[in-house]
């Protein structure tokens, strides 16, 4: 599939460069325009509708973030190109899909480009679909430890885990139990069941997710009508269990 794809860079050079990296090694890049400013990026953004965004980071009057600030919710990824390694952290909570460091790399490149275009190949073979599971009902048992000794849930009545510091929430359809064991420690524990870790607060049971949202990362929306954002870095994850 074609990526419609735009670049946001103020350096001539920066843009050029990349524009004839993508040119010549991803075939699969349909590139639609250039902006060289936060204000040129988002008018070229709303009337282009991309699929993919490079973006440089520092830029005149404003940056990235203000950037993806003023677009709000968006469908697009970002790939981030920049020649500073401090904005990782800050990319990553802007669900960034990849985080390029100039001078760029085209293995990388390359490599960031296939990673965006199998997301957005997954995201629209279900776009049109009920979501199903790969994955179907596991029935199992795990053992929750409490104060006064341990309780027994069927793991298919779990709807997700939550982290809360050292503790973590499970949320049944009814109640909420709250356990001193950490996420990792049930990530672990649930690994043979469909249950996928879709942000680092988040334990999902895929069985119980009826729908997906686009959005900056992307959501999953529970049977119980709770709505959880998915983290750009766990999205490729998430989607592999559905069809």
């Amino acid at each position: 599939m074609k990526l419609k794809s735009v670049i946001v860079e103020d350096e001539a050079t920066g843009r050029e460069i990349l524009r004839n990296y993508l040119s010549k090694y991803c075939p699969q890049v349909e590139l639609l325009g250039e902006a060289s400013n936060i204000d040129e990026a988002l008018v070229l953004i709303k009337s282009h509708e991309p699929d993919l965004v490079f973006l440089d980071v520092e830029m005149p009057f404003g940056n990235a973030f203000d950037l993806l600030d003023k677009v709000g919710n968006r469908t697009f990824e970002v790939i981030f190109v920049t020649a500073y390694n401090h904005y990782a952290i800050d990319a990553l909570n802007n669900h960034a899909s990849y985080y390029l460091m100039k001078p760029i790399s085209i293995d990388e490149l390359i490599k960031a480009v296939d990673y965006v275009s199998e997301i957005k190949e997954k995201e629209n073979a279900l776009q049109e679909k009920i979501l199903s599971p790969k994955v179907k009902n596991v029935n199992g048992k795990i053992t929750i430890p409490q104060q006064d000794g341990f309780e027994v849930l069927q793991t298919k009545d779990i709807f997700f885990c939550k982290a809360d510091d050292n503790y973590t929430e499970i949320y049944l359809e009814n109640k909420k139990i709250l356990v001193s064991k950490t996420l990792k420690y049930f990530e672990e524990a649930l690994a043979g069941y469909p249950f996928a870790r879709i942000h680092k607060s988040y334990l999902v049971n895929v069985n119980q997710v009826v729908k997906y949202k686009k959005g900056k990362g992307g959501s999953v929306v529970l049977s119980n009508g709770k709505e959880i954002m998915v983290s750009a870095s766990k999205k490729n994850e998430l989607l592999s269990y559905f069809e």
